[in-house]
């Protein structure tokens, strides 16, 4: 990573509220009628009003404040990093998550320390981040990223009753492979009890992207280096059976043919 890009990654989490152009785009991930619905399931404001601590000052073209933005990044992401405090001492811990409707879900071990006294809520910053892009520009300085972020602050409460921890797990597997959930053996009670679930509104949020070609200064632009963006994305490679898996049993169109 260059001195500026490492300079550009930690600005992208560390001044959210400083950085953070707005894309309109669709929101929620087409689901098959057996899967959980990842679009909003009521009535939610086209845009979610910037708070003193979402608002983006600097840069403010980078923020985005409407919802098919926010949902489109959190239902492309797996995991978001939650950052809690604990007598004093600051988490931040990485979990798979996944929206449903207006709200985020995130679990973890029922013993871990984030979910200790958690009766009342937990104040947390949840943070997700898409990494599109490596932006090479002709100075060390200007080298940036291409992203797409979302930041989320509140309080997230716990989650008890049983079927609701259900459709959270659900919407966790189906998020990630729609149609598994069906396929495998679901959660025990036991299973059930040695997981929390933690659920936190998107009541105060805002997303933040970065896209284009670098930004040179002027005299830069004459330099005889090359300059432009090398994307990256995500993607799956062919399934590897378990050596334990009964060669007869198929595998699933659904792993054989996934696509993001």
């Amino acid at each position: 990573m260059f001195p500026q890009g490492v300079i550009a990654y930690l600005k992208l989490f560390l001044t959210h509220a400083a950085l953070a152009p707005a894309i309109n785009q669709m929101g929620g991930r087409e689901a098959a009628d057996s899967a959980p619905c990842f679009s909003m399931r009521c009535a939610v404001p086209e845009t979610i009003p910037p708070t003193e601590r979402t608002r983006v000052v600097r840069e403010s073209h980078r923020g985005a404040y409407d919802r098919q933005t926010v949902d489109k990044i959190l239902d492309e992401a797996y995991v978001c990093h939650v950052g809690f405090s604990v007598d004093g001492q600051p988490y931040v811990i990485p979990t798979l998550y996944a929206r449903v409707g207006d709200a985020i879900y995130f679990h973890g071990s029922a013993a871990s320390r984030m979910l200790r006294n958690v009766s009342d809520g937990i104040s947390v910053c949840v943070t997700v981040t898409l990494t599109d892009g490596f932006v090479l520009a002709r100075s060390v300085f200007n080298h940036s990223m291409n992203y797409r972020s979302v930041v989320a602050l509140g309080k997230a409460t716990r989650v008890d009753a049983p079927e609701k921890k259900l459709e959270a797990l659900r919407a966790f597997t189906e998020k990630i492979l729609s149609g598994r959930w069906n396929d495998a053996r679901q959660p025990n009670e036991k299973e059930l009890k040695a997981t929390s679930i933690l659920c936190l509104p998107l009541t105060e949020v805002s997303a933040k992207i970065r896209v284009g070609p670098p930004e040179d200064d002027a005299p830069d632009y004459a330099l005889p280096v090359w300059a432009g963006v090398i994307p990256l994305s995500l993607t799956p490679g062919a399934p590897i059976r378990d050596e334990k898996c009964d060669p007869t049993i198929p595998t699933p169109a659904y792993a054989a043919h996934y696509q993001r």
